[in-house]
């Protein structure tokens, strides 16, 4: 993973994935951060909260003087078939 540090005024693009409830509403995770996991009743909310969530991760982090992660953009979504013991 690259390692950057931020300047004011950049903007930075990162993958989320919205997963879908069963009681409702969305969670939300950042691959590049693992530390944003945030959620909403809507989609909608749920990216407002997960842009909120990230600007706050990214602000701390620079506060801190640590990198910020560039986001790699080779995120893929695939799905894997387990064995469940009875």
């Amino acid at each position: 993973m690259q390692h950057r540090s931020i300047r004011v005024g950049l903007a930075r693009t990162y993958t989320v994935i919205l997963e879908p409830l069963d009681e409702g509403g969305f969670l939300v995770h950042v691959p590049a951060l693992p530390e944003v996991v945030t959620g909403g009743d809507t989609e909608d909310e749920a990216l407002a909260m997960a842009k909120e969530a990230i600007e706050l991760v990214l602000a701390s982090r620079a506060e801190r003087g640590e990198e910020i992660p560039t986001e790699a953009g080779k995120a893929s979504l695939r799905q894997v078939t387990v064995s469940i013991a009875a």
